[in-house]
């Protein structure tokens, strides 16, 4: 359990690299072969960057060519390796990825790039990338890609967030506003954590009552918006509350995202999931922690951090990320647009017309198969999440919608044509019955907290928006047929 809520372990990059060096024999418990992996990783100009390395690197592991050690006593390529090399190829010489050698650059572009995008407070596209380039902001010079750290997953960056308020405040009990694997963490490993499920003003009058009466806490963790429910916590008053009482506030922005919301000033730490919109490409993982530098613990925070961070985050798996990174605001744009009417269709259907339709007990109803759609733009909790939204920013790509019963969610999940899986923040539009997944032994607990256990997410991806919408009106008009009974 503690790989799967912390995020902590290896990518399979990394254990694709450390499989074949172990084959090769190369693999050491030392830092013997330091020297030859920083040779095959050096930087080269022109075409010689594609070239295969010189003989003495041949069987280093991670250089463009690895080689077995067969034939005839001379190093032959394997099929595999020929391969790799092939992919390479294509990826450097058109441009998609740095070579491997400009690693260490592609995390400083990812750094830049998370530090304009939290820094810009009028973000059209020029004035966002200027700002990623530079790793400043007109708004606080201060703030720069030196304030970024880079995780192997969201959950990593999560997980050091945390031992950051325990290494610097001591043993308290932490504040949780909800996600199933946040939760978990706080739950394991520290003190304990009282759970506010709602993101409700009244849980915010609880928490200022038991403040005011005396009581600590290490830290306030939550999202913005919450997942799956898409509620947005009141940063506002959150952020009055930490500065009156003195506690630390840590948002996951992971589903607004940075280009969306700007939540730096109510945090002293931000974290997100890389992993998520801002790849889009599910085909790499990452994890990125901002500490704030105007927040009221900065030096503390950037003091345990400079102590306790080591860079994990695989050079290969950066090198993705940068790429995979370079159009994340063109992306989003769409995806909030998509997800919008993707919304409409749901809140629409069949609302409006009456249609003939017989419940288990054999007796009309005309109400929609359709029970509830979940959407920060049109959630009673709309009005936090505007405190934060940008000027040109939207709603985000991720929605929830529950059916009137558990059968009429199966016929949608089956009629949908969109892929099935658990992430979100994808390229394409995925589907998943999340309160199955991630809350099958515990629906009773969810359900307290109005996590309907029939419940489907939906993260919203780059398709046409025409042909969107029809899939969604084709997987509906089938619900709705399975609930109409005989004329």
């Amino acid at each position: 359990m503690f790989w799967g809520h912390t995020g902590e372990g290896i990518s399979s990059r990394q254990a694709e690299f450390c499989h074949r060096a172990y084959r090769l024999g190369t693999l050491t418990e030392n830092n013997q072969n330091k020297g030859a992996f920083n040779r095959c990783q050096r930087s080269s100009k022109g075409p010689k960057r594609y070239q295969r390395p010189a003989s003495g690197d041949a069987n280093i592991p991670g250089s463009s060519v690895a080689v077995s050690r067969e034939t005839n006593g001379k190093p032959t390529a394997s099929p595999y390796q020929d391969k790799r090399e092939s992919t390479q190829f294509v990826e450097e010489r058109f441009g998609r990825n740095l070579d491997l050698s400009f690693a260490s650059k592609a995390k400083e572009l990812i750094r830049r790039r998370i530090a304009g995008s939290l820094t810009i407070e009028s973000d059209p596209l020029g004035n966002w990338e200027k700002a990623s380039e530079s790793g400043q902001s007109r708004r606080s010079p201060s703030f720069s890609d030196s304030d970024v750290y880079l995780f192997p997953t969201g959950m990593s960056s999560i997980f050091s967030a945390h031992r950051t308020l325990l290494a610097s405040r001591g043993p308290l009990k932490t504040l949780r506003f909800p996600y199933v694997d946040t939760l978990k963490i706080l739950q394991k490993w520290g003190p304990g954590c009282l759970f506010y499920g709602n993101a409700s003003s009244e849980e915010l009058d609880d928490l200022e009552h038991r403040l005011r009466s005396g009581e600590k806490f290490l830290g306030l963790f939550c999202e913005f918006p919450g997942n799956p429910l898409l509620k947005s916590p009141d940063l506002v008053r959150i952020n009055q509350l930490a500065k009156t009482f003195g506690f630390p506030v840590v948002v996951d922005e992971t589903v607004g995202n940075f280009v969306n919301v700007d939540v730096l000033p109510y945090a002293d730490m931000v974290v997100s999931s890389l992993t998520k919109v801002f790849s889009g490409e599910a085909n790499v993982m990452g994890g990125s922690l901002v500490v704030n530098p105007k927040g009221a613990h900065y030096r503390l925070f950037k003091d345990t951090v400079e102590s306790e961070y080591e860079d994990t985050y695989w050079p290969e798996d950066a090198v993705f990320m940068e790429r995979n990174s370079r159009d994340f605001y063109k992306r989003n744009r769409k995806i909030y647009t998509n997800a919008e009417s993707v919304c409409k269709v749901l809140q629409e259907h069949p609302r409006g017309r009456e249609i003939k339709i017989l419940d288990p007990r054999g007796t009309p109803d005309s109400l929609s198969a359709v029970k509830d759609v979940y959407y920060p733009k049109y959630s009673s909790t709309k009005w936090c999440y505007d405190q934060c939204r940008r000027v040109t920013g939207g709603y985000g790509g991720l929605l929830s919608v529950t059916f009137s019963s558990a059968a009429e969610a199966a016929v949608f999940l089956d009629q949908i044509e969109a892929c099935k899986g658990p992430s979100l923040g994808t390229n394409f539009t995925l589907v998943s019955p999340y309160t199955l997944l991630a809350h099958y032994r515990e629906l009773d607990w969810s359900s307290q907290f109005g996590v309907d256990p029939n419940l489907v997410r939906i993260s919203v991806g780059l398709e046409e928006t025409s042909d969107l919408v029809a899939r969604f009106q084709r997987a509906l008009e089938v619900v709705s047929k399975s609930r109409i009974g005989p004329e």
